[in-house]
């Protein structure tokens, strides 16, 4: 009985795994192009092969068959007279717009021409509509030619690697709208390489500190976006959604999609209305669908190229710790040549302050043998870093990623810098970092991380783990657990820092003992002590998305990608955290009752007086729960609830990043609690993000879970 029941198991999980292969594969019609949609992909073709950056197209920002003219600038015009120029022609067609709007007869030679663009039986309302959305879009060739350039070291590369994932090889195009494949493509709203993550979501997947941005890295960033995309593809079903969340994160095609009840990429470009889904979100799959058309064919559109030839540099796996100037040396290696080799190490590491780390895939030129190459640099190796004595707070950093990166305790870094409770940090600050003497080595750190992460991993089926903890399941009350195994409220309360007698959750890790007492579960990690100002970059993503650029230099600035404006997305995460019309949400792991009372300035009694729950009813993952809006604005309440998930997201991937996924199928008598915790040793709120439409409370057999799969993230020992 037992072996049929394992054989159906894995056939079934096989099962699962095809289904996802295939709906991944399926490139014909993974990349739909909706004749609705052609005039759009029309226009970009346009602009990435008919005018350089020396020109571009006034057109209107809704209907892109409209062009009004296409302007044309001398190279050495100065940008203060370009935009100018700009200007003016803008200023022209809304001024004949109105016109037309107004019903205006006798028109002039160039109004009828204006007014032919148009569809016949245009109403003047849109022309009055139209008059507001006059724009200018540069013109992008010169670029993309660049770009195509530029693909041929790595696009063989890309594709395999997407393939070998199972995602259709077309995805190979997206450097082209992104960063026209420049691997050290920076932008001033913090999105860098040739994938263009921003800081946040990098880290997932990423290794990114002061020593190593592997966002610069083709290779590893390659790998990043592929398994970026493929939770999006998870999550959205689709693979214009999908690729439209590479830009406008999921959470937002998520509540495009529930809003509008479609996953009809037409219907959501053209009717979904949201503050943050601007002109180069909505432009961004039709953007793409340009760009591989060109891609595949770049001599009909560009004629004879020859692209660069593939990269076939060699790796070595450092063993140890080694200076730059070392490598040089000992390998004749030009510095350039090995700089631009490894664009993922960072300054500190070529002006010497910094060792190439230990583990480090260091490319090299193809001649050179790594197995002797290796052999000559363990001379040089040694088994710590170079020691830092300060560090320069980066927006969006916590005390908490700070310390962990560092290997040292947020109590010490607090205490060492003057800081007192809640632990206030700002861009730009400048903090004294913790000597040999006062910093736990990497290695320490580590087994730290695993015997916490091990403490923690307590199945939810009401029962002491070995570890002398309990997992809280639905109808407990903390007064039954303490009967239960011999302890007072009191005692239980103080074990686990509880404040609240008539307050616990389900799925909470509850220590029986002293011996057992640890810190909060995984998804509770984030609290006051760790918050940090809001991130000063936030109206400079905002300008970007609106931008307009008027010259290169303008569109490099605020970001290196093909659509000006783009930036890829602030945030990975799926889960919606605004608040309904009927002033409810949607209750999310890692949230509690205190929380929403914290945040809308009341007591946690209200709110559940307002919702009808007794004090031993939980708050349910998913579940819509009603708030109170009378001290605190809709606004402030979502930005106090996005910065606290911001923050906990943080801490958790300066400890661990994502290597890959996989599917589990619920057998019978599973616990998602246990799945999570025990057996994948994952906290709740990243489960439920690669699986945001499963009610986690209530799942049946057969049920498929997308499992995250991490690796740590390990401070680096100082010297």
């Amino acid at each position: 009985m037992f072996m049929r029941w394992l054989i159906c198991t894995f056939v079934c999980s096989l099962l699962a795994l095809a289904q996802l292969d295939t709906a991944y594969a399926d490139a014909d019609t993974a990349f739909v192009r909706p004749a609705e949609l052609e005039p759009d992909i029309a226009f970009w073709r346009r602009v990435y092969t008919e005018v350089t950056t020396n020109g571009g197209f006034i057109h209107d920002a809704s209907n892109l068959a409209v062009v009004y003219e296409v302007l044309q600038f001398p190279a050495d015009l100065a940008s203060r007279e370009r935009a100018r120029r700009i200007e003016d022609a803008k200023q022209k067609y809304v001024h004949i717009l109105e016109r037309l709007a107004q019903g205006a007869e006798n028109l002039t030679a160039e109004e009828q021409r204006v007014k032919a663009l148009w569809p016949k039986n245009t109403h003047r309302s849109r022309f009055a509509q139209a008059a507001q959305e006059v724009r200018f879009q540069l013109g992008q060739a010169d670029r993309f030619r660049e770009g195509l350039i530029r693909s041929g070291a790595w696009r063989d590369y890309i594709a395999a690697t997407f393939e070998r994932m199972g995602l259709p090889r077309e995805l190979a195009a997206l450097p082209h709208v992104e960063s026209s494949f420049n691997p050290y493509a920076y932008s001033k709203v913090g999105a860098a390489g040739m994938w263009q993550f921003m800081r946040s979501t990098g880290r997932r997947f990423l290794r990114i500190d002061g020593v190593v941005d592997e966002r610069l890295d083709p290779y590893r960033s390659t790998e990043a976006a592929a398994r970026f995309l493929e939770q999006n593809y998870l999550v959205l079903g689709t693979w214009p959604l999908a690729l439209t969340a590479y830009n406008h994160g999921p959470g937002g095609m998520r509540r495009a999609k529930e809003q509008l009840g479609t996953t009809d990429i037409v219907k959501i470009v053209r009717q979904y209305k949201s503050r943050t889904f601007g002109f180069a979100s909505r432009n961004f799959y039709v953007a793409f669908l340009a760009a591989l058309e060109i891609d595949r064919n770049p001599e009909k559109f560009f004629g004879p190229l020859k692209l660069d030839p593939p990269d076939n540099s060699r790796v070595i796996k450092l063993t140890s710790y080694v200076p730059s100037a070392a490598v040089i040396s000992a390998l004749g290696v030009e510095r350039d040549e090995l700089r631009r080799l490894n664009p993922a190490l960072l300054p500190p590491v070529w002006n010497g302050s910094r060792y190439i780390p230990r583990g480090f895939e260091l490319r090299v030129p193809a001649h050179i043998d790594p197995v002797a190459a290796l052999a000559k640099l363990e001379h040089w190796g040694t088994d710590a870093q170079l020691a830092d004595t300060h560090h320069r707070v980066r927006s969006g950093e916590t005390l908490s990623t700070i310390a962990a990166r560092y290997g040292v305790s947020v109590r010490a870094l607090a205490d060492l810098n003057g800081l007192s409770h809640p632990y206030l940090i700002r861009a730009g600050q400048l903090l004294v970092l913790p000597t040999k003497a006062g910093a736990a080595p990497a290695a320490a750190v580590a087994r730290a991380d695993t015997q916490t992460a091990t403490r923690r991993a307590a199945p939810s089926t009401g029962v002491v783990t070995g570890a002398g903890t309990y997992v809280v399941r639905r109808g407990d009350t903390l007064s039954k657990i303490a009967a239960r195994y011999g302890l007072s409220e009191e005692k239980l309360m103080e074990l686990n820092n509880i404040r609240n007698r008539h307050f616990i959750y389900e799925g909470q890790i509850l220590a029986l003992a002293d011996a057992a007492r640890a810190a909060p579960p995984l998804e509770a990690e984030v609290t006051v002590d760790n918050v940090v100002a809001p991130s000063p970059s936030t109206p400079v993503i905002a300008a970007a998305e609106a931008a307009e650029p008027t010259t290169e230099r303008e569109a490099e600035e605020i970001g290196p990608s093909l659509v000006p404006g783009t930036l890829s997305a602030a945030s990975a995460d799926p889960n919606d955290y605004s608040v309904h019309e009927d002033g409810t949400i949607l209750v999310q792991a890692a949230e509690t009752l205190g929380h929403y009372a914290e945040w809308l300035g009341l007591r946690a009694s209200h709110l559940r007086q307002l919702n009808r729950m007794s004090y031993a009813t939980p708050l349910v993952i998913g579940r819509p729960i009603k708030l109170d809006f009378s001290k605190v604005p809709r606004e402030q309440f979502e930005a106090k609830r996005l910065e606290y998930h911001r923050q906990l997201q943080e801490a958790f991937f300066a400890r661990y990043r994502i290597k890959g996924n996989e599917v589990h199928v619920i057998r019978r008598g599973e616990s998602v609690w246990v799945l999570a915790q025990q057996r994948y040793n994952i906290p709740i709120w990243l489960l439920r993000q690669y699986n945001p439409d499963i009610d986690l409370g209530a799942v049946r057999p057969g049920t498929k879970l997308v499992i995250p799969l991490l690796e740590p993230v390990v401070a680096e020992p100082a010297a």
